[in-house]
């Protein structure tokens, strides 16, 4: 069977567009990891204080491991956008996306820092350690995140961009060293 230099040509650029990332996926992305932090958050709430179980802490991790796959996800997806720098007005929806987590992620990372008693207290030991490490992989997952998006920011968005990237960093560093 022969392949004509056209035929090629035509199946390459299937190859390439199949593989190009555009906006709405990384929109769509964002809504995933939104979707996924808001279930961490809802599992955080639900470890009761005092008495949690350890069902619900291993729900906790389940939807850490989640979120984190997700984030992931999202920033293969930002890594391959084209083109870059985004134009204006998809670089502000995407940041807006973005910045709209902000209080969920500060509520969730609350919430594991408030629930670090009840998560010692159970009787099956290393959950606490399974929680600094979940929290240490999603931070580092997060800031690869950031750091794509930063990347394919506009030019007048990468200050707001930076600046929200230092806040949610700092949301982490201060739940992890209650973890310590």
């Amino acid at each position: 069977m022969r392949f004509s230099v056209s035929a090629v040509f035509v199946l390459a650029s299937l190859v390439a567009s199949s593989l190009a990332t555009t906006v709405a996926d990384v929109q769509a992305d964002i809504a995933l990891i939104s979707s996924r932090l808001s279930t961490l958050d809802k599992s955080i709430a639900a470890f009761t204080l005092p008495g949690g179980t350890l069902a619900q802490a291993l729900a906790v991790h389940n939807n850490a491991v989640s979120l984190g796959t997700a984030i992931d996800k999202g920033t293969t997806d930002t890594k391959a956008v084209t083109p870059t720098p985004l134009a204006d007005a998809d670089g502000r929806a995407i940041l807006d996306a973005f910045e709209s987590l902000e209080p969920t992620i500060n509520s969730a990372l609350n919430g594991i820092i408030a629930r670090k008693a009840a998560f010692t207290a159970l009787p099956i030991g290393g959950i606490p350690a399974l929680v600094k490490q979940d929290l240490a992989n999603l931070s580092g997952s997060t800031a690869a995140l950031e750091a794509a998006l930063i990347s394919s920011t506009p030019e007048g968005l990468v200050d707001e961009a930076t600046a929200l990237k230092t806040r949610i960093d700092s949301a982490f560093a201060v739940a992890i060293a209650a973890y310590a």
